[in-house]
């Protein structure tokens, strides 16, 4: 309830300093009290974790306006260079933690170019109509790595599924870490030092992380069949054979001759060993 402070207490002024060692003073008390406060939170985790896990979930219930506790949390970030090698990822938090053994990529099969929207409804129509029809555990929340636009193009998939309203969907632009809802123009702005807005962060570098390191790998194998495919008979799955064995296109070069025809037999072992001994080093 609300007092009247003159009233209760009529002989105190209040100052408020703006500089000076007062200032300073009153910055480090609130230093102090936010230090002593996220090192009760640590403790509490420790010595109580499930009581821990409860009130995080219950503050971002409370945060992302939800009708229940985001104990699964699952976030999509798309990846190409472009417009090459286009990848999509998904990261999972259980209780406001990473579980990694659940993170999934996606390689995108129906689009062509660089179109982010077209992709993120590829990818979210391909998930959960997994999830519908193998029978999985739905999140309480959805995390759109992105904008108005890629929040709207998940959503387009979520509404041909049937699933727009029974599972909550945000999209997080990346500059002033924006919270976009459906149908809300207006942008909602999370406080920067709250748990809520960093496992937000926390889901969206991590599927960012492993969608480049993905991204990256799917990048060099394809380059490295491109450089074997190069030669006349050899085919993907003779290039697919070499680097099992080999391990990369450098010890493939540097093989004897016994060892190629080892393991893709007599003709393409001499015909690969034949065509790295004569190619011409690059200049």
């Amino acid at each position: 309830m609300p007092f009247d402070i003159d009233f209760v207490f009529p002989d105190v002024e209040i100052s408020v300093p703006k500089i000076g060692d007062k200032k300073k003073l009153i910055e480090l008390s609130e230093k102090n009290a936010e230090t002593y406060a996220k090192e009760k939170e640590k403790q509490q985790a420790i010595t109580d974790p499930e009581n821990s896990i409860s009130r995080v979930m219950q503050q971002m219930m409370k945060d992302l306006r939800m009708k229940e506790e985001p104990r699964r949390i699952e976030c999509f970030d798309n990846s190409n260079i472009q417009g090459a090698h286009a990848v999509s990822a998904m990261s999972v938090f259980i209780n406001g933690k990473p579980a990694k053994k659940e993170y999934r990529h996606f390689n995108v099969k129906t689009v062509e170019g660089p179109d982010d929207f077209a992709t993120m409804e590829e990818v979210i129509f391909r998930r959960y109509s997994r999830v519908i029809n193998d029978n999985l555990e739905m999140p309480q929340l959805i995390v759109i790595d992105g904008g108005k636009g890629q929040l709207g193009a998940a959503i387009n998939s979520l509404e041909k599924l049937g699933l727009m309203g029974k599972v909550a969907i945000v999209g997080i632009a990346k500059r002033l870490e924006e919270i976009y809802y459906p149908g809300d123009s207006v942008p909602l702005y999370i406080d920067k030092r709250s748990e809520s807005l960093r496992i937000l962060q926390h889901a969206r570098d991590e599927v960012h992380r492993f969608g480049i390191t993905h991204h990256r790998s799917k990048r060099s194998r394809e380059t490295i069949k491109t450089e074997l495919s190069e030669i006349k008979g050899v085919s993907e799955r003779t290039a697919n054979k070499l680097l099992v064995h080999f391990k990369s296109v450098k010890e493939i070069k540097t093989a004897q001759l016994g060892e190629l025809i080892s393991v893709v037999g007599k003709s393409k072992g001499e015909m690969i060993y034949t065509y790295f001994k004569e190619e011409k080093p690059t200049e």
